[in-house]
């Protein structure tokens, strides 16, 4: 297992813009002060690859011999079977290249992607490449977009990366994301607008296979549990009962008094339908955690990945604030706080400026259970074990940042959508089976557009459940069309209503589902057809 498999970047620039930004213990950014040269757009010469911390090593990284539409990068990954050890247990399990989680893929704005994907595996697989606006035929939904890659067989996925930003890449075929397969997709800008020192990958996930059965068994479970409005863990977790009613719930503007949670009010916590037996960032559990190091008056950039299955995670790094940039992969206006909620497929870009010196945890805590993974962050030259966190620490009671207190940092458009459509998140009666508009895939109806529409999506949440909802192919504003951040994946807590503002501008058939990945096993997705 390559347990350091994330990136870590080291860059030898001026750090006094950034450092005389900082105040009041909030972090400021630095805006103007670019660290990476710009693309020289050469047809024959890749832009060298960041350097890695020991222990990691590029899988595959070459110019293709000739680039036509500029440099390819070029990779190969290998999906298969292999044993892993996750700290001190030995669990055989789906990965790709054989190590979790899956190599970091880095290129940079502008630049065309090819991998090619070998499948090793007992059974059809994809790649779909999450908050990439693909072309259609490159998304990765089997029977949809492509036919599954069979067992032995290989497919080429080949696209320009057209923005910036920190996605990932993962299958889309039944529950093999609640595996080992998944793995970082880093687009660089071609010019770096953000100052930091040093750059790092962090990945959370949940883990059962292996341990306590097989995800096919704790879907099985959820299913003899029924559901009737709230799901039942059924031994797999926490039962959930009926949930009382979300502190600060009120009328959210323009959604006919539906209720929902706020603009800056802090969402409950919600016991999970599954309870994992352990919690990974980049792998490793927290008896042997994944180890970071800076600096003091170093800044670091920590770009989080929500890679879980079916695990909302509060994430804190003790004796330090985290100021937010970026969410799914676009940048924000920057906020700074104690805590930060991250559903399942969001991602966001932390700054964190060293100025505690000493061997200090980084929590993600499972929201609504009394578990937690684990990383920590060592400054070079201090010494002693790192702690093994057992309480919740004081940060997770501290300053909360969540989906819907993030503003674009570039505004959008106020215009009226051309279609505006209620999105009903539901659940069925006595069954465990997720629905929108009280339809369950396969057999929903498809959500048929024309190209160039803008559309609003009024989505409201009917039950007791949490959904991250998850649109392929494109990028939608949360909330305010003209001020809200941009985003792919957006969590929609229980009994809440809000809107996704965006434009049709992708050609083809699209997924649009909840990215817990039992509830989207469930029924809760639906197809968008742009014609």
């Amino acid at each position: 297992m390559h347990g350091l498999h994330t990136a870590l970047r080291s860059r030898r620039m001026t750090r006094r813009a950034v450092l005389s930004a900082v105040g009041g213990g909030a972090l400021a950014l630095a805006l103007t002060a670019c660290r990476s040269q710009p693309n020289t757009g050469s047809t024959s010469t890749a832009v060298p690859s960041p350097t890695r911390s020991s222990g990691q090593q590029p899988i595959m990284l070459t110019p293709a011999e000739t680039a036509p539409a500029g440099t390819i990068r070029t990779y190969t990954l290998e999906a298969g079977v292999s044993e892993l050890a996750l700290g001190s247990q030995r669990v055989r399990t789906f990965v790709y290249n054989g190590q979790l989680p899956g190599p970091e893929l880095r290129v940079r704005e502008g630049e065309t992607l090819r991998v090619e994907l070998i499948n090793r595996l007992p059974e059809p697989t994809t790649i779909h490449w999450h908050g990439i606006p693909v072309p259609n035929a490159q998304d990765g939904v089997p029977d949809v977009t492509q036919p599954a890659v069979a067992p032995g067989a290989r497919f080429v996925y080949e696209f320009v990366l057209p923005v910036a930003g920190t996605y990932f890449f993962h299958p889309h075929v039944g529950l093999q994301l609640d595996r080992g397969l998944y793995g970082a997709l880093i687009v660089e800008p071609r010019q770096e607008s953000l100052s930091y020192d040093r750059e790092y990958t962090l990945l959370l996930d949940d883990w059962l296979d292996g341990i306590r059965g097989t995800p096919e068994d704790a879907f099985q479970q959820l299913v003899a549990g029924g559901h009737s409005d709230h799901a039942m863990g059924h031994g797999m977790g926490h039962g959930m009962g009926t949930m009382p009613m979300t502190p600060g719930m009120n009328s959210m503007p323009g959604m006919g008094g539906m209720p929902g949670m706020g603009i800056g009010e802090a969402p409950v916590e919600i016991a999970p339908d599954l309870v994992y037996p352990v919690y990974l960032i980049n792998g490793r559990p927290p008896e042997a955690p994944f180890v970071f190091t800076g600096k003091r008056g170093e800044v670091l950039r920590l770009r989080v990945i929500n890679a879980a299955s079916a695990t909302i995670f509060r994430v804190a790094l003790v004796g330090h604030r985290l100021t937010v940039t970026h969410a799914d992969g676009h940048p924000v206006e920057p906020l700074t706080g104690d805590v930060l909620q991250i559903g399942m497929g969001e991602r966001y870009d932390v700054l964190v400026r060293l100025e505690q010196p000493g061997v200090w945890p980084l929590v993600a805590w499972a929201e609504g259970t009394e578990l937690a993974a684990q990383a920590v962050l060592r400054y070079e030259g201090s010494t002693g074990q790192p702690p093994l966190v057992r309480a919740r620490p004081r940060e997770l009671a501290g300053e909360l940042l969540h989906a819907l207190r993030f503003a674009a940092a570039t505004p959008g458009t106020d215009s009226e959508p051309a279609v505006d459509l209620p999105i009903v998140l539901g659940g069925g009666m006595g069954q465990y089976v997720w629905t929108m508009n009280g339809q369950a895939f396969p057999q929903a109806e498809p959500i048929a557009l024309q190209r160039g529409q803008r559309v609003r999506f009024r989505l409201q949440n009917m039950t007791t459940m949490p959904h991250p909802m998850h649109l392929h192919g494109h990028v939608f504003r949360v909330g305010d069309p003209a001020r809200g951040a941009v985003r792919d994946t957006v969590l929609v807590h229980p009994m809440q209503a809000l809107t996704i503002d965006w434009v049709a501008d992708n050609p083809g058939q699209w997924a649009f589902h909840c990215h817990h990945l039992y509830h989207q096993e469930a029924g809760m997705m639906r197809l968008v057809t742009i014609a």
